[in-house]
């Protein structure tokens, strides 16, 4: 498949029909947007736009979405610009409109055929699959790590998945002696092709030695046992050059713009 085809198949797929990412959230569609609703510790924004959207319709669905989100009494809600949306200026008039940007990250597809294959982990490492509470602070441990930000978001919703839709998600954490030095993520979209890759941090002092690789792998195989065809991240550019030499296809830069309510 083409780079143009895959974008228009994530489009589609992924953003006009998103489904709901996880449990007690809903995707509503309006004529230009594509929203996610949820908790404050779920994930609120805006996924998809009109690919007709003009200077006068955008401008109205940005006030939209800003009375909507806020009159939910939500503190923040993010609105996921990918470089090829439109308007062209879309970024500029939501930092006009009181949104704040957050660093870029390459948008990368890459088929689950080709990255199935064992990969070497450094010795005195494992993986365990995440399946219970216990699990799930071993992942939010290693999140703390590699990121240094807090994981009580990602604990709930992790916790929330496996709780009620754990056919949707997969998680693993790499443990070197007992001790967990990276973890990572896998949600999974019944009814489209493509399973998503999220997480992959490491801890400073283990980065460079395989680990990374070993959990996309690790993750690979389970989206090729379930049938997916494509995995797709959201890349910094940290991890940009290890998808690359993995064959992973850039199809574009997303860059979340965030609406935040004043303290």
């Amino acid at each position: 498949m083409e780079p143009d085809e895959m974008l228009a198949l994530f489009d589609h797929e992924m953003r006009e029909h998103a489904r709901p990412d996880g449990p007690g959230v809903r995707v509503e569609r309006e004529p230009d947007v594509v929203r996610q609703v949820g908790s404050a510790d779920d994930w609120n924004g805006v996924v998809w736009t009109a690919p007709d959207l003009d200077a006068v319709r955008v401008e109205a669905a940005i006030a939209a979405q800003v009375e909507h989100y806020t009159g939910l009494g939500h503190a923040e809600f993010e609105w996921k610009v990918y470089s090829h949306d439109r308007p062209a200026d879309l970024g500029g008039r939501l930092l006009a409109a009181g949104f704040a940007a957050e660093p870029p990250e390459t948008l990368f597809v890459a088929p689950v055929a080709g990255l199935t294959a064992r990969a070497e982990l450094p010795e005195g490492v494992r993986l365990r699959n995440v399946t219970d509470a216990a699990g799930v602070e071993l992942m939010v441990r290693a999140h703390e790590l590699a990121f240094g930000t807090d994981g009580s978001r990602l604990r709930h919703q992790a916790l929330a998945r496996l709780a009620d839709a754990p056919e949707t998600f997969v998680a693993v954490v790499a443990l070197a002696d007992g001790e967990p030095v990276s973890g990572a993520r896998m949600e999974l979209h019944p009814g489209t092709g493509f399973a998503g890759l999220w997480g992959g941090g490491t801890a400073a002092g283990w980065r460079g030695r395989g680990i990374y690789r070993a959990l996309i792998a690790h993750r690979a195989r389970i989206a090729a046992e379930r049938g997916y065809r494509f995995l797709q991240v959201d890349a910094t550019d940290q991890s940009a050059p290890i998808l690359r030499r993995l064959g992973f296809t850039a199809l574009g830069t997303t860059t979340p713009y965030v609406y935040r309510t004043a303290p």
